[in-house]
């Protein structure tokens, strides 16, 4: 049972990152530290630098031996339901872009597990439910945030390789009067008369085949492609032979990665400063950010658990989780690519303040009805 103890190290383990964010925020807003070119460069260190650093941390640490499959396999049905759901949803609305699918899916399905759910699950399930969280965790960088990666790459090659043709254009017309033909276009009156011209203008889409050859280039010098990958493999390797990584390839990596959520939570204070509302997405938007959040997830995650047969504490902790706030990495991603940033930054800050009771909510209710 959840204590008042268990609420204090859930705040602890939260307030440190509201502190980063204050920073950031007033780095920008309060004491004009950055100027707006430099808030970008900063968003980049953690992008490419920070976040891949701990990526890799946490990846590497883990023994993929052990790992629960069956609910690695609930996990994974869930995302596919999501992506399911919000097919029909384009197909039946027009309001749907693809640019709202990727946000979507962002929002139903990437967490903030290691920072506000292991805490949270701990006080909850003791070492069972830190166990499945570090998992889902894991799974969530080397597929999902993986397949994010892509599809943002995808959607950027698409739009740098568009180009625009205008076709019919009828040039401006010079016309000379109240002197005939005269050597000095000086005796005349000369006049310009600029004719409309007919905006038959077009988008030209590269080919797949060279948007897929941008994208393989962006992604193979994206150091967050490797992050998971490589932490991954070398877990595979060291807990096969028992091995241990060197002490100083370690302490480099924990230098950096140690920085990793501090630096992004400071990126997404400086973005917040730029923005003219606090909330610069509006109400509307993030309540739809916060439904499919907490409900739409643990929803999908819900159906796809009972469905491969989990059941107890493992059931309960796989609906819980999946109610963990939003993805910090996922705003940094979305600020870096330039797809609803504001919508992200929101999710991540608002979550994180109502996602205590709401886990609290769920954990009592599957209690109840356990």
């Amino acid at each position: 049972m959840i204590g008042l103890e268990d609420v204090y190290k859930v705040i602890v383990a939260v307030v440190p990152l509201y502190f980063a964010l204050f920073l950031g925020y007033g780095s920008v807003r309060w004491w004009s530290i950055f100027t707006r070119e430099q808030c970008d460069a900063i968003n980049k260190l953690v992008c490419y630098f920070t976040l891949p650093l701990f990526t890799f941390q946490f990846t590497a640490h883990i023994d993929p031996f052990k790992m629960n499959y069956l609910f690695i396999a609930a996990d994974t049905i869930s995302k596919f339901i999501i992506i399911a759901v919000l097919a029909l949803w384009a197909k039946c609305s027009s309001k749907v872009s693809f640019c709202w699918f990727i946000t979507s899916f962002s929002l139903c399905t990437l967490t903030n597990a290691l920072v506000v759910g292991v805490p949270m699950v701990k006080s909850m399930y003791g070492p069972l439910g830190v166990d499945l969280v570090v998992q889902s965790s894991v799974v969530q960088a080397i597929i999902w945030l993986t397949l994010l990666l892509f599809v943002m790459e995808f959607r950027r090659a698409g739009i740098e390789g568009t180009t625009t043709t205008t076709f019919n254009a009828k040039p401006k017309m010079t016309v000379v009067s109240g002197g005939g033909n005269l050597p000095d276009r000086e005796d005349g009156e000369r006049k310009e008369v600029a004719v409309d011209v007919e905006d038959n203008s077009t988008d030209i889409r590269p080919p797949l085949y060279k948007v897929m050859k941008l994208v393989g280039i962006k992604l193979a010098v994206n150091p967050n492609t490797y992050g998971c990958v490589i932490g991954i493999s070398w877990a595979f390797i060291s807990n096969r032979w028992n091995l241990e990584m060197p002490s100083m390839v370690e302490g480099s990596i924990l230098i950096m990665s140690k920085a990793g959520m501090g630096t992004a939570m400071f990126s997404m204070g400086i973005f917040m400063a730029l923005q003219d509302k606090l909330i610069s997405c509006g109400p509307t938007l993030s309540v739809f950010g916060l439904v499919l959040k907490f409900i739409a997830g643990p929803a999908a995650m819900a159906i796809s658990a009972i469905a491969v047969g989990l059941h107890g504490d493992v059931l309960r902790v796989a609906i819980i989780q999946a109610a963990v706030p939003q993805s910090i990495t996922s705003f940094i991603y979305a600020k870096e690519y330039g797809l609803h940033p504001e919508v992200l930054s929101t999710a991540v800050i608002f979550g994180m303040i109502v996602s205590l009771p709401v886990l609290v909510a769920y954990y009592a209710i599957l209690e109840f009805m356990h």
